[in-house]
This record gives C-alpha cells, sequence and structure tokens, in this order.
C-alpha cells in the first residue's frame, strides 16, 4: 500500500503540475459554457454543452484533489478514510472524466445519423431523445466510481493522520475481467465508433462536394458554404478524437502491465507520467473548441479589450458542433 499523502519528490511536482492544469482546465471550461450561453447556442447544442459541464467538473475536482494532497491534511477516523478514497485517490475526478469519454462517443453517433442518414434523422431523432441520452455518461462515470471506492475500501487504512490505499479485487482473474471492461469500453469501442463514424461522415461529405462540383446553379454558393463549414466541423472533432486516442494511449497500456501481472507491480512514475497525459486532454480541448468555431470565438474576442471582432465574417462560421440553423436544416453535422 501507498501514501496517499504526504507528496514529496516526483509526487509533489506532479500534484503541481495536475493543479495547474485543473486550473487552466476549469477557467477555460467555464469560458467556453460562458461563451455558449451568450452566443445562444447551448440550446441547439445540448450535447456539447454536457461534454463541456463534464470537462468543467474533472477539471475542478483535480484543483480539490491537488490542494488537498499538497497541503498534507491530517486524515483522522471514518471520514478521513473516506476523504482518502474519494478525493486522494482521483476517484471523484475518474467519475466525471469517464463520463466525458462516453458523451464524446454520443456526440460522434449522433453526427453520424445527421451527415450519413439524414432524412432517417430528421424523421426519427427528436429532441427529447438527445435530452435523454445526457445522463448516460454521468450514469457510466458514476459507476466506475463504485467500482473504484469499493475496490479501496477495504485496503485502505489511516494511520497518524495518513491515508494508505490498495486496490483490493477477490483475485486475479478479478483483476483480468475489470481490465477487459475498462479497455473495453473506454478505449477500443470508442476508438472504434470514432474511426468507422467519421470514415462514413467524410465520404458523404466528399461525395455531396462531387455532386455540388458538377451543378453550377445559382445557389451552388450556399451549398458549397455549408459544404465547407461541415468540413470544417468534421476537421476539429476528429482532431479531438485522435488526441484522445494518443494521450490515453499510455494509460491504457500502463492498465494492462499492472493488473495483467499476477503480482502487484510498483507504478507509481508509471502513473504519474501516464494520468499526466491524460489530465493534459482535457484541458486541450476547450483550446481547439474556442480557436476553431467563431459564435464561441467571438463572444471571448469581445471580452479582450483591445481586440475587435469581424461581425460580417463571424455570422456566417458556426459552433464547433453543428452549423447554423439554415445548414441544420440540410442535415449538417451539427447537434
Amino acid at each position: 500500500m501507498t501514501p496517499s499523502t504526504s507528496p514529496r519528490g516526483i509526487e509533489f511536482y506532479f500534484h503541481c503540475a495536475v493543479l495547474i492544469i485543473g486550473v487552466v482546465g476549469t477557467a477555460a471550461n467555464g469560458l467556453i459554457l460562458y461563451a455558449l450561453v451568450v452566443s445562444n447556442q447551448h440550446k441547439n447544442h445540448p450535447l456539447i454543452v454536457n461534454q463541456n459541464i463534464l470537462d468543467l467538473c474533472t477539471s475542478f475536482t483535480m484543483v480539490i484533489s491537488s490542494i488537498m494532497k499538497l497541503s498534507d491534511v491530517y486524515l483522522t477516523g471514518s471520514f478521513g478514510k473516506f476523504v482518502c478514497i474519494v478525493l486522494l485517490t482521483d476517484a471523484l475526478i475518474w467519475f466525471a472524466g469517464n463520463g466525458a469519454v462516453i458523451n464524446l462517443a454520443l456526440i460522434t453517433i449522433e453526427r453520424y445519423l445527421k451527415v450519413v442518414h439524414p432524412t432517417w434523422s430528421q424523421n426519427k431523432v427528436r429532441k427529447w431523445m438527445i435530452h435523454s441520452a445526457m445522463p448516460i455518461p454521468w450514469i457510466f462515470g458514476l459507476m466506475e466510481t463504485i467500482i473504484n471506492v469499493a475496490s479501496r475500501y477495504p485496503g485502505t487504512t489511516v494511520t497518524e493522520g495518513v491515508c494508505y490505499t490498495g486496490t483490493v479485487f477477490l483475485n486475479y482473474a478479478a483483476r483480468i475481467i475489470y481490465l477487459i471492461w475498462n479497455l473495453s469500453v473506454y478505449y477500443f469501442i470508442i476508438i472504434f465508433i470514432f474511426t468507422f463514424c467519421y470514415w462514413r461522415i467524410l465520404l458523404a461529405v466528399r461525395r455531396q462536394a462531387r455532386v455540388m462540383a458538377g451543378h453550377s446553379a445559382a445557389g451552388s454558393n450556399a451549398q458549397a458554404q455549408s459544404t465547407q463549414i461541415q468540413t470544417n466541423v468534421i476537421k476539429t472533432m476528429v482532431l479531438v478524437c485522435v488526441l484522445y486516442s494518443i494521450f490515453w494511449l499510455p494509460m491504457y497500456v500502463s492498465m494492462i502491465l499492472v493488473y495483467a501481472h499476477p503480482y502487484p507491480l510498483p507504478h507509481d512514475r508509471m502513473y504519474y507520467t501516464t494520468a499526466f497525459l491524460g489530465y493534459s486532454y482535457l484541458c486541450i480541448n476547450p483550446f481547439i473548441y474556442a480557436t476553431k468555431f467563431n459564435p464561441v470565438k467571438r463572444v471571448l474576442l469581445r471580452m479582450i479589450p483591445c481586440k475587435k471582432t469581424n461581425e460580417g465574417n463571424a455570422a456566417s462560421v458556426v459552433y464547433h458542433t453543428g452549423t447554423s440553423q439554415a445548414a441544420t436544416n440540410r442535415s449538417a453535422p451539427g447537434q
């Protein structure tokens, strides 16, 4: 078992780095949510709002958890044990973090339906279905948190104010089952959804572009603009998904090494490196959103005193998760 307080050496610097990431991520996601509301995009993009809320919660819990670790809080009794398991072992961080992964998959599926099957999506998909899907990521996150807390509680002790934690599974087979579940749901299935959906979306957009290229009708400019908007949206979300695949790969490789080994392995340094990459991903997403899509970027630029926005140009560009209402009616891949 390892102590969850009194950070020293690499642990101290890791917690400081996570604290910085959490502060930046909290501020960035908060600004994006503010920009969504001010630009009136939150009503059109509920899943994206849900994504930003999940990322905001993850970043905020990173701040709380890091402060607790750096403060070397003296823990006592059952409450101290609870604080140790929930905050000092990052269980609360993974609650929203795992939910954000599931929500990203839901965004991908919805976009796939709107672009590849526009008629079916327009006739079958209703707003209440989208709103009903929003709690699903939170449920997945809660399930993972319960498993995490339940597995650690029997092996956690508080001695002289310091909490010592250890992951406890019934046997080696249970560890393998948990490993397979985690890898399948949160990495391989997610990567498959990203790859399949966005590949089909790219094919559909290219096919539409070829069709419009063969026409010289008066409305071709508007259609070309709509296609360009869709392409930009897709490129941005592909970037988000590719970064997810790269940044989280080391974490899951380390999980395989730790959980598949029949005997406990010292993995603190490996955890710090891989977790740092995963946490960094949560901080990168808001900057991608802010720099790529004008309804959000326009609001953020207005907050800079010396910066002026080009309202005329901005009016023709839409937020990353969707298009303008007119483009949406043409089955654009928006939320």
